[in-house]
């Protein structure tokens, strides 16, 4: 069957198309993407606007219509940091199912990272052994680690790029400063946690997902194979020394400047500092010396687990993991 995942992130509205079979892999047959930036569009008090619920509702709609042009049979809408930390985030979900009938469910952090483990178990499969996820959004930072295709240990940062850089960096060039600050408030968050995953045992293998690590393995990794037919991303890896090295060229950057690297859009290249500095975290405190990225995150793994369910003949109650 088609099947469509609606996922109203921080940064975009993304509907992804896919043809999904039981037991067999979700090929994808249509993008669409529309930019967002609802962190931006948060009052003083942290509510979402009345511009960036008109914006949420009409993509929303948007969305829904490309999905009936390309013949969905089902589509899995669901909302992540930016709706669950908004301070008026069910008015919003109230005003969008009446305006468009679309009622978006909202994820936990930790199902965030559960499900985009999900998916990158499934893409590396069991000779991954022990296997650590990591997933920079625009409002969080997930890590997940674990044998299985649940993680033994999943969490969810209040680090992601675009609320960063909107609170820590308001200018266009930081100043040493700013950056310092950002960079130690990252650290200690990230330094909370580091022991829950080091009691676990040393992964065997280490992936990222999300925009933020692609761009950044596109600029400062190494592609390591060609694109396939089916149009599987580019694989590249992401050394943490390369990385370091890219850390203080980006903070003396401008946004123009940012732009006019490979694959970063306007949009993006206020974020790119800031996702840079907790990649570096991330990799540093959890002792990564380099990982690769995965072509499957979220999404992926919220359409695996709706196959699951169909195999199974549950009924779907919500995206989040199986109980």
């Amino acid at each position: 069957m088609r099947l469509g995942v609606l996922d109203v992130g921080s940064n975009t509205v993304h509907l992804l198309v896919v043809d999904a079979h039981p037991g067999a892999r979700p090929l994808p047959a249509y993008s669409h993407k529309a930019e967002l930036r609802l962190a931006e569009l948060l009052d003083a008090d942290g509510a979402i606007g009345p511009a960036g619920v008109d914006r949420l509702t009409s993509q929303v709609a948007e969305a829904m219509t490309v999905a009936e042009d390309k013949g969905v049979e089902d589509v899995l809408p669901f909302a992540t940091s930016a709706v669950r930390e908004a301070t008026n985030g069910e008015e919003v979900l109230d005003r969008v199912e009446v305006a468009t009938g679309v009622r978006l469910r909202v994820l936990s952090g930790e199902d965030e990272a559960r499900l985009t483990f999900l998916a990158a178990r499934r893409w590396y499969g069991w000779s991954a052994g022990r296997l650590l996820v990591l997933d920079i959004g625009g409002g969080s930072l997930e890590v997940a680690l674990g044998i299985d295709e649940d993680p033994d240990r999943a969490v969810s940062l209040p680090l992601g790029a675009g609320r960063l850089a909107q609170k820590w960096l308001p200018s266009e060039l930081p100043s040493p400063e700013e950056v310092r600050a950002l960079r130690r408030h990252v650290r200690a968050e990230i330094a909370r946690v580091v022991a829950e995953f080091s009691r676990l045992g040393s992964p065997d293998h280490v992936v990222a997902t999300s925009k933020t690590f692609k761009l950044l393995a596109r600029i400062a990794g190494t592609p390591t194979a060609r694109p396939v037919p089916d149009g599987a991303c580019v694989q590249r890896m992401l050394g943490r020394t390369a990385l370091e090295e890219w850390v203080p060229r980006l903070a003396a950057m401008s946004d123009e400047e940012r732009a006019a690297l490979p694959g970063v859009s306007a949009g993006r290249a206020r974020q790119l500092l800031a996702g840079a500095l907790v990649a570096e975290a991330s990799m540093d405190l959890l002792g990564v010396d380099g990982l690769e990225i995965c072509p499957w995150a979220l999404r992926e793994g919220v359409i695996l687990r709706e196959i699951d369910l169909m195999r199974s003949g549950a009924r779907r109650r919500a995206p989040g993991p199986a109980e």
